[in-house]
């Protein structure tokens, strides 16, 4: 699997992956889909040297993709991040997730970050299970937060606190 960081002609490969989660209810709060005019400026916020995001490739192709994001946007929140990954309907469940998972953790102290969050909803129960098998454990439940087509859905906040022995 070829992995490295997203280019600006990957934005609509990138667009396309998340837009094809949006019907499941499983990844994410969005209800309908989102454009690349309108994600060009998350991209831009996004640095190869502090917080990256990476594609994966399979045949040529983007199959996936993770992005590490500020957390809360205040200064002394610099040393954590929030992870999302995303993978094209065709290649889930093959180890893609797993694979830039694993990767983001080993690479994130030289990113200088030593916490890392994720935000799942608790009925996703295949997300909650690639996170846990990361070494990330429960640190926030918010039930009922968000309303999926007139289900209340409750978010898990997830964090893993990188070489401390994962104490919270």
């Amino acid at each position: 699997m070829n992995v490295r960081h997203a280019h600006w002609n990957d934005l609509s490969a990138i667009v396309g992956i998340y837009n094809a989660a949006i019907p499941g209810r499983m990844a994410t709060a969005d209800l309908a889909p989102v454009s690349v005019e309108s994600r060009r400026a998350w991209f831009a916020g996004h640095s190869p040297q502090h917080y990256p995001i990476w594609v994966t490739e399979r045949d040529h192709r983007v199959v996936g993709w993770l992005s590490f994001r500020p957390f809360y946007g205040r200064p002394a929140y610099e040393a954590t991040a929030e992870l999302a990954i995303y993978i094209h309907p065709d290649y889930q469940r093959q180890g893609v997730g797993r694979f830039l998972l694993e990767l983001a953790v080993a690479n994130a102290p030289m990113l200088d970050l030593k916490t890392l969050l994720a935000f799942v909803f608790a009925h996703n129960l295949a997300s909650l299970s690639l996170f846990e098998q990361a070494k990330f454990q429960e640190w926030g439940y918010l039930p009922r937060i968000a309303q999926l087509d007139g289900v209340e859905r409750d978010l898990m906040i997830l964090g893993h606190r990188l070489g401390m022995g994962n104490r919270r």
